[in-house]
């Protein structure tokens, strides 16, 4: 049986523009690796979006595994930028194999 161990996944969603503060942040939190790929529409509570390339609001979903302690200091060092500048930060529990990667 292949043995799995628990990680935190952890989703970015931000302007292309604070993508390089959060993979900065994701790099100073010890956290390995991290993918960025682009969003092109969505909807919240104030309703549908584009993106928006000539305005510099286009959206990324960046990415990142990391165990737990990792991903709370990570969470901790995002959380002024969170609301200031529109980040939408999730995290769960998933299984991984190769746990020692992550």
């Amino acid at each position: 049986m292949i043995e799995t161990v628990i990680r935190k996944r952890i989703e970015i969603l931000a302007d292309q523009a604070q993508a390089n503060r959060v993979t900065k942040a994701i790099d100073e939190a010890g956290i390995t690796g991290w993918t960025i790929t682009p969003v092109t529409s969505g909807k919240g509570r104030d309703g549908r979006w584009r993106e928006e390339r000539v305005m510099g609001t286009d959206k990324v979903f960046i990415l990142t595994i990391a165990p737990e302690d990792k991903a709370m200091a990570l969470a901790e060092s995002l959380a002024p930028v969170l609301t200031q500048r529109g980040l939408l930060l999730t995290m769960w529990d998933v299984q991984v194999i190769r746990g020692d990667r992550f």
